[in-house]
């Protein structure tokens, strides 16, 4: 064992690279450059060169978690010639129809294989469906190695659970699944993990069964949060707040304690779809799945036309009307814009000819006219009709009712609060929550 890839990378005369460095790769990327040789590889030569000045371009990490690092940043395939254990952790998405695009996964694997040896090993992260690893990732690895599977190199999946903006539930204290392609491979993979993980491994019993682990975890979630959606639907029509419904059913001990709201970002908005995809291939349409999805997917244009009916109440003329929406981002207090479901309600109220202002004090302007053709204003008026306060930042949980009516026209409107973070601190203004 003392030849083992494990034993190498510890007395540094190996080195662990991790392909892809967005708000996944890099933390575990640092996290293993304060034990092991790491070489930290992204395409995008700009992240890269950030990077090299300890700045992190997802806006997560300080730049004192940079320090002590033994770490090389590059986006020259060259400098991953001399690495032995490769981590590849880039993005999943889907593309318009919902379908996975795996092309960012192809495209590492492609460039992993490129630079593969024997005795090598290749441990991926990156969300897909059951099978993907062994289908659709090893076969280019071949390829592009011109080595054999098991035989020349191993094989591992370890799936990501980091989240964006949650400083309690890092990469070091939540339990990490690894899984590998063979006893010994399992054993190495989970060795290596231990070194950063100090909540410890589970080991899978297969590579598939670490895949469908990752992928249920936001299916469940993304399912859970449906049902409330809906519920909040049926409560609106009921004329209760949800908010008080649920604080009502948390007092029982086994009530699981999820809450209406979108469902963006780049996990549980996303990875669900995968799934399906996969079950259809086998000849499985996927019904609690889907029908979840199409009620969180449905959420941002409910809320615009929320807003619209009372605007209308209010005698005020729709295609006239002004409306601030209060946060960009996916979730509150990250700067990360993917799959934003902020962007459904801005297109419904368009729909219906409403001019719309959008600020948020995380989100960055280019990106978002890049991403959705819609930049932040830098300053806010005091002449809309309404306001709907979509990401509950920080910075917004604190403004008073007063503040509201001071930017709405003539001190009146309404105010529409998705996350409910004003329920029953809003007394004058026309107030609305999921």
């Amino acid at each position: 064992m003392n030849n083992s890839i494990y034993n190498k990378l510890l007395k540094k005369e190996s080195k662990l690279a991790l392909i892809g460095l967005g708000y996944v790769g890099l933390p575990i990327a640092l996290a293993f450059a304060k034990k092991v040789k790491v070489v930290g590889f992204d395409i995008n030569q700009s992240r890269i060169d950030l990077m090299k000045q300890k700045i992190d371009p997802s806006d997560e990490l300080e730049s004192s978690v940079f320090d002590n690092s033994d770490i090389e940043f590059s986006a020259n395939l060259d400098d991953l010639r001399d690495c032995r254990f490769f981590v590849v952790a880039v993005p999943t998405p889907i593309d318009e129809a919902n379908l996975p695009d795996l092309k960012p996964l192809l495209s590492a694997s492609k460039t992993v294989g490129k630079v593969l040896k024997k005795g090598d090993y290749v441990v991926f992260e990156s969300t897909v469906y059951p099978g993907c690893t062994e289908e659709d990732c090893i076969p280019v690895l071949e390829q592009e190695s011109g080595l054999k599977f098991i035989k020349d190199f191993k094989v591992g999946y370890s799936p990501e659970r980091i989240n964006p903006g949650d400083k309690e539930h890092t990469l070091e204290n939540v339990v990490k699944v690894v899984s590998g392609c063979c006893e010994e491979s399992l054993n190495e993979i989970a060795q290596t993990y231990e070194l950063v993980v100090k909540a410890g491994v589970h080991k899978a019993p297969s590579i598939k069964v670490a895949e469908a682990a990752k992928i249920i975890e936001n299916t469940q979630r993304d399912v859970n949060i449906a049902l409330i959606n809906e519920l909040s639907i049926i409560f609106n029509k009921l004329n209760i707040n949800t908010f008080d419904v649920l604080e009502a059913a948390g007092t029982k001990w086994n009530f699981l304690k999820f809450q209406p709201g979108l469902v963006g970002g780049h996990c549980i908005g996303v990875d669900p779809y995968y799934l399906t995809h996969k079950a259809q291939q086998m000849g499985y349409h996927s019904k609690v799945i889907n029908s979840g999805r199409y009620v969180n997917d449905s959420m941002g244009p409910y809320i615009a036309k929320q807003c619209v009916k009372k605007m209308i109440a209010q005698n005020k003329i729709v295609q006239e009307s002004k409306v601030l929406i209060m946060g960009a981002t996916f979730k509150e207090d990250v700067s990360d814009i993917r799959n934003s479901k902020v962007i459904d309600i801005i297109n419904e109220l368009k729909s219906f000819q409403v001019s719309v202002d959008l600020t948020d004090p995380h989100a960055s302007s280019d990106e978002m006219i890049h991403e959705y053709n819609i930049g932040l204003i830098e300053e806010i008026s005091n002449d809309y009709d309404a306001i709907i306060l979509a990401v509950n930042h920080k910075e917004y949980s604190y403004l008073s009712e007063s503040y509201f009516q001071s930017i709405l026209k003539n001190n009146h409107g309404v105010f529409v609060d998705v996350k409910g973070i004003y329920r029953n601190k809003i007394k004058q203004l026309e107030y609305w929550s999921l």
